[in-house]
Parts: structure tokens; C-alpha cells; sequence
């Protein structure tokens, strides 16, 4: 039997009723056409998975009885954060379902050079809000009861003048590396990828990033995609350190 999962803003423990509303209420009603005493399992983020059964449906609100807190799936060992060039709508939107999928703890979008998309505040908000929404969707198919944080989008210059964080290793891409991602992410247990949009970053921001500590390494020899470059680096070094393999 197919276990449904839902996300929910709201406190979660044994014994208490939370009242689902919005996308998720009507996914449960209009796409699952679930019915009271149907049995489902909410998460809020903190770590847990909550079964519940569905106590009763008012119009577009569904009223779900929280009954035990379990252990959810574990995140993995090796702290992923994913810092991208801001792709197009769709390529984009693959990437931080993927990278989510893939258990990356956070998902740092930034414009750069060659970035296609360029975003004002009003779209900027958007685009937040509905890269969220793919996270939650995300985290509801794969298991995960804890959502990778996708930060508001930031200029690479900005970013990259930014301290970085302790005892994290910074890695970009770069298909002319010498080195491999393997090698460069070996032994480390926090891991802060850098990856272009479409066409990659330009020889300046490269270097920026260098001078930023961003070590260069390479995927392979052939030039990727960026959703595929993406998805291949996390694969990749979770298979190598993380819960993969």
C-alpha cells in the first residue's frame, strides 16, 4: 500500500488534530479522493514522520488526528549544499527536485554572467515560493521529513564575498580541471558545490570563485547540461560519502 505523505506548517505530536488547508488539502481530496478515517502520514520539517488518519473533510479543509511519532528515514552523513547558477523554469525546477531527492541540506541559487533568468523582487518572490513548493513536493515522494532550506537568490559576486561557513569544502566545477570531483571531496564531510547556469560560469567568475576558496575539479570530459552536471556531482559524492552505494 502506497504510503501518503503530507507536509504541514503546524506543531505535530500524538494526539492532537491539525487542519490541513490549500495545495495540500485539495491534493488529498481532488487527486487522492481521500476520505475520513483514510490513513495518512504528515511531517513538519522537524525530523519526524507523524501517522494520522483523516478525521473529517469541511469543504476545502481537511482534519487530520495526529496518532504516533516515528523515526523518519536518515538524512544523510555528508552535509550537501548546492549553490546554483539560476537555470531556466524548467531546468531548474528538475535541479532542486533532484537535489532534494538526493539529500542536499540547502540549495543556494545565484545569478551570474550567463544566467538567462534575470529576476526583479516581485519575481524573485515567485520563484522562491514555487522552488519551495517543489522542495516540499519532493521531500513528500522520496521520504525525507526535513526540507532543504532554498535561500533567496543572491548575486554570485554577493555569495561569494560572504565568509564560509567552518570546516566546509568548497568545490566548483569545471569541465578543464585536472582534478576529479572524487579526489577533491575526499575525506570531507561538509560539502559546498558550485555549479554555472547554461553555458557555466565565465573565466572571471571562476576565478572569483577560486579566490573564494571554491577548488576547481571535473565530472568527466564532456560538457554537461547543468541539470545534468548537478545531478551527476551529487550522485556522485553521495555514493562516494554520503548514503548512496
Amino acid at each position: 500500500m502506497r504510503l501518503i505523505r503530507v507536509f504541514v506548517e503546524s506543531a505535530l505530536a500524538p494526539g492532537i488534530r491539525v487542519d490541513a488547508g490549500g495545495t495540500a488539502a485539495a491534493h488529498m481530496t481532488r487527486v487522492l479522493r481521500l476520505v475520513a478515517g483514510d490513513p495518512v502520514t504528515v511531517f513538519n520539517g522537524d525530523g519526524s514522520d507523524y501517522p494520522a488518519r483523516i478525521a473529517a473533510i469541511r469543504g476545502s479543509r481537511v482534519d487530520i488526528e495526529v496518532l504516533e511519532q516515528r523515526q523518519a528515514r536518515p538524512e544523510s552523513p555528508l552535509a550537501l549544499r548546492l549553490v546554483q547558477g539560476i537555470a531556466r523554469a524548467e531546468r531548474m525546477d528538475l535541479i532542486v527536485q533532484k537535489a532534494t531527492e538526493l539529500g542536499v541540506v540547502a540549495i543556494q541559487p545565484v545569478m551570474t554572467a550567463r544566467s538567462v533568468v534575470r529576476l526583479d523582487e516581485k519575481t524573485t518572490e515567485r520563484r522562491l515560493a514555487h522552488w519551495r513548493g517543489i522542495v516540499i513536493a519532493a521531500c513528500e515522494q522520496c521520504g525525507r521529513a526535513r526540507l532543504p532550506a532554498v535561500a533567496v537568490p543572491l548575486p554570485l559576486s554577493e555569495w561569494l564575498a560572504q565568509p564560509a561557513l567552518e570546516s566546509v569544502r568548497r568545490l566548483q566545477l569545471a569541465v578543464d580541471a585536472p582534478e576529479s570531483l572524487g579526489s577533491a571531496a575526499a575525506g570531507a564531510g561538509s560539502i559546498e558545490l558550485l555549479i554555472g547556469p547554461e553555458g557555466g560560469l565565465d573565466e572571471s567568475e571562476q576565478k572569483s570563485a577560486a579566490s573564494a576558496g571554491y577548488r576547481s575539479c571535473s565530472i568527466g570530459p564532456r560538457v554537461l547540461r547543468t541539470e545534468t552536471a548537478a545531478l551527476a556531482a551529487l550522485a556522485l559524492l553521495q555514493a562516494a560519502a554520503g548514503d548512496l552505494g
